[in-house]
């Protein structure tokens, strides 16, 4: 059981970090291993916001050698972006293994992941002009003060409180998942694909990278798939459906969209509200009641329903 949140304003910006932070932290009960935010912010500017990381929060306790180790990972990958001529022009070290950068480049965005990945224990958790992805073990109040998501403007966000069940406990296994290689798109899941390793071998095939073994992955990877053969969100969403076996409610988010799908048999929660202003979905209505003064009117989708808004 894990919970899912997400929530969009049309046409303005506002505090999410502060709203999905509150969604999430209502929703702790679902899942209180790890948190993760995906946050979208200003999306004019040309730059590249990278965050990634050299290490798992528990490698800190393995012994004395991983703090060198760390410092060699983030040097290397320092290096790699100054071959790549990509040029760094703002850096902020958020913890001792996770890094948030702003990048300048021009070229071939996939090359430069793919080099900069290639360093042992280095995992860009999200690229994009939009996109900030930040995941960490703990609820969602701990993971908002450790990575200071307070105040954090945006127009739309989505998150995930996660509870272990097939995988480890740690940021690799935490969600949301980043649609490696497109910028600025993200998927947080609810649920169980069945078809899971099938369709893996099947993307890995086509050259699609997997960071873990959590079937959530399989989502965005696949999502990312379908954007790459030419269909748009709502398109690829649908075929998703039709595609993907198992019980599931997901929700996907670009650069100016958000989508939600449930699966025909609709087995695994989700609640809506939306207004002129607002639309925002959650798990449980507690989460969307958090960030509401006021008495709202909540529905549930349709089995096998998806819907897209725009920012």
């Amino acid at each position: 059981m894990c919970g899912i949140a997400g929530l969009i304003h049309r046409g303005k910006s506002a505090d999410i970090g502060s709203q999905m932070t509150s969604m999430l932290q209502a929703l702790k009960h679902r899942g209180p291993d790890s948190t993760g935010y995906a946050l979208y912010g200003d999306k004019g500017t040309k730059d590249y916001i990278m965050r990634f990381k050299v290490a798992e929060q528990e490698d800190l306790a393995t012994g004395f050698d991983i703090h060198d180790i760390i410092i060699d990972r983030k040097n290397t990958v320092d290096e790699r972006l100054k071959d790549m001529k990509v040029k760094v022009k703002d850096e902020v070290q958020v913890t001792e293994y996770a890094h948030r950068y702003t990048l300048s480049f021009d070229g071939d965005l996939k090359r430069v992941i793919d080099f900069v990945e290639d360093v042992e224990g280095v995992e860009i958790l999200s690229m994009g002009h939009a996109l900030e992805l930040i995941k960490d073990l703990g609820d969602a109040t701990v993971v908002s003060e450790q990575y200071k998501l307070g105040g954090f403007k945006g127009t739309h966000s989505i998150g995930h409180t996660r509870m272990a069940t097939e995988s480890d406990v740690d940021i690799r296994s935490a969600h949301p998942y980043w649609a490696y290689p497109f910028n600025d798109v993200s998927v947080v899941h609810n649920g169980q694909l069945t078809n899971y390793w099938t369709n893996r071998r099947d993307l890995e095939r086509r050259g699609h990278r997997f960071m873990s073994d959590c079937d959530s992955e399989l989502i965005a990877v696949y999502i990312a798939h379908r954007m790459d053969e030419g269909d748009d969100l709502e398109s690829a969403m649908k075929r998703s459906v039709d595609h993907l076996d198992g019980v599931f409610t997901y929700l996907v988010a670009t650069s100016n969209q958000l989508g939600m799908a449930k699966d025909v048999m609709a087995a695994k929660p989700m609640v809506l509200y939306e207004s002129d202003d607002l639309i925002a979905l959650a798990s449980e209505e507690v989460a969307i009641r958090s960030i509401f003064p006021h008495e709202i009117d909540t529905f549930d989708p349709y089995e096998g329903e998806v819907r897209v808004w725009q920012s």
